[in-house]
């Protein structure tokens, strides 16, 4: 996808609280005009001695953007809470809209962006923590970033009616996952995958979804009637995003026999090495040193 280019310190503000849940905004919003209106209703010290009036016009200069600031700052933390609070009912509607369509064919009337907040949405309503990184540039495409339960993963939208995703977009995904240190990957589209594509992340920790596979997932998390519910959905998408029984290399785990994967330590003293890891973490904390 496009990525979305940055303005100035408005826009900036309106971007991040936007991305942020809408009472975030509001409470921001309430504290910035206290903070703020206390500054600009002290009075500025009248002073006479002439080595002082620099510090008075310090002052005078404060006390004038905290006055401008107390109006425009809340308003723009407000104006962001509104739209965070339209993007959430907008995600839930395009949730219930897939989930109830009886073919693919939701997915293919979607812009690019409704096709990313789709994506977002269904992996939130598994527990995951997203982030819209807006994707294209030197992150390799990268859409959404996920963290659960300690560890990344990374996703990239392709909302390509007219054509089916490439063994590339695949590679590329794979090779950014190793240099950002990420678990595993996604590759979500509302059409279809090459032969070679799915060749490719066949025993990798890439998982690829197309439109029929999204729909399902969709309608699934849409249906759970709780959270309770939630984490069975869950499993369905994120444990094949470590399929390695078609890995020869991967020992087995000595807890669970699980299929293992190679990561990466993040803290303590061998931070930086790696390890082999069983594929159901967190369920599963066996570990193999890596040879």
């Amino acid at each position: 996808m496009a990525r979305r280019r940055s303005g100035g310190l408005v826009e900036d503000l309106l971007t991040i609280f936007s991305r942020l849940p809408w009472w975030v905004g509001v409470i921001v919003a309430a504290l910035a005009y206290v903070l703020l209106h206390q500054v600009a209703v002290q009075p500025v010290p009248l002073q006479t001695q002439p080595g002082q009036v620099g510090g008075m016009a310090v002052q005078t200069i404060w006390k004038t953007l905290a006055g401008i600031g107390q109006y425009l700052i809340p308003a723009l933390c407000l104006i962001g809470a509104g739209v965070s609070a339209w993007r959430r009912h907008h995600r839930q509607r395009l949730v219930a809209d897939v989930a109830q369509a009886r073919s693919a064919d939701a997915l293919d009337g979607m812009t690019w962006q409704a096709f990313e907040m789709l994506v977002g949405e269904g992996f939130r309503l598994q527990g995951y923590q997203v982030t819209e990184t807006g994707g294209g540039g030197a992150d390799g495409g990268v859409d959404l970033v996920l963290t659960k339960g300690g560890e990344k993963f990374l996703v990239q939208c392709k909302q390509w009616r007219a054509m089916k995703v490439g063994v590339e977009i695949v590679r590329e995904l794979y090779g950014v996952m190793a240099a950002r240190g990420a678990t595993g990957g996604f590759v979500v589209t509302s059409g279809r995958f090459t032969d070679d594509a799915s060749k490719f992340a066949s025993g990798r920790n890439v998982r690829l979804i197309d439109g029929p596979q999204l729909q399902a997932l969709i309608r699934q998390v849409q249906a759970a009637p709780s959270r309770s519910v939630r984490p069975q959905a869950s499993v369905a998408l994120a444990k094949p995003v470590t399929p390695f029984q078609a890995d020869s290399t991967a020992p087995v785990c000595p807890v669970c026999s699980e299929p293992m994967v190679r990561r990466v330590a993040k803290r303590g003293a061998n931070a930086g090495s790696s390890f082999w890891g069983c594929s159901g973490y967190p369920s599963c904390r066996g570990t193999r040193p890596a040879s």
